[in-house]
């Protein structure tokens, strides 16, 4: 028989996150649907109760200390474990590197970064006690290698896959299991809400973004590939070239890097 799931998504209230959501919703499985927008995590939610699952609701803001520390208390006292984390809330940038003023920068590197280390810093002690889990990591094609106008956001990337590959190393012996996603463009509003220079929505949409694969089709893809504890996946068409150049071909990967366009969501 198998046992229903319990898990916890951030950045559930729309794009990736609302698309995983849906995925895994099914009856008996008990969603955890996190975010700030409280109104637009009620309809994902809704809409994962009627496919059968159990849903909750609880915002809060990555980056605030406070606010964090108090959903991973609310979470280890109502529920009996945790199965799954996926941390997914983020933000991307468009603004080129000597152009960005550090306080930007900061900002993205506590929303894609900061936020995700420490709320599974907090929550990973449950999860052992529990038996252990999966934790999954939406990092990018651009935590592979880095991409004009994304600076901080390859930065943060990056610093993901060192952080969550040590916690891999540490703890396969409690049962712990990292998956870590690389998708390249995915038909999202992510570059609509991306940071520019001035710290404001960039609020124009990629070329090319609806070229890119469905939510709904990378949230398949990550959802068979932790049933598999899978350790890295990359998700997309033909972007998904670009670091497997950069490996076994550095000299094309750098002529081609130069000549994309950099509005493009990577």
């Amino acid at each position: 028989m198998t046992i229903a799931k319990i898990i916890w998504i951030t950045g559930a209230s729309s794009g990736l996150g609302e698309a995983l959501s849906l995925r895994w919703a099914a009856p008996g499985t008990q969603l955890i649907l996190s975010g700030r927008n409280s109104s637009q995590l009620e309809i994902v939610a809704g809409k994962c109760r009627e496919l059968g699952a159990e849903a909750f609701i609880r915002a809060f803001d990555l980056t605030l200390a406070e606010e964090l520390t108090e959903a991973v208390a609310a979470v280890t006292s109502q529920f009996p474990r945790l199965d799954i984390l996926v941390n997914n809330g983020g933000i991307s940038q468009r603004s080129l590197l000597i152009d960005t003023p550090p306080e930007v920068s900061r900002r993205i590197m506590e929303v894609d970064f900061w936020g995700h280390a420490e709320l599974t810093r907090q929550i990973l002690p449950f999860m052992i006690k529990n038996g252990g889990g999966n934790i999954v990591v939406i990092s990018s094609l651009t935590g592979l290698f880095g991409f004009p106008q994304r600076s901080a956001y390859a930065a943060a990337k990056h610093a993901l896959h060192g952080y969550f590959e040590t916690l891999r190393l540490e703890h396969y012996r409690d049962n712990m299991h990292v998956t870590m996603i690389c998708p390249g463009m995915i038909r999202t509003n992510i570059s609509l809400h991306a940071l520019t220079a001035t710290g404001s929505a960039h609020g124009v949409m990629d070329v090319g973004q609806d070229k890119g694969v469905t939510a709904s089709y990378c949230a398949n893809k990550i959802f068979h590939a932790v049933r598999r504890n899978r350790k890295e996946v990359i998700i997309g068409k033909k972007d998904v070239i670009m670091p497997y150049l950069k490996r076994f071909f550095p000299w094309l990967f750098y002529k081609i890097a130069q000549r994309i366009d950099p509005f493009g969501d990577y």
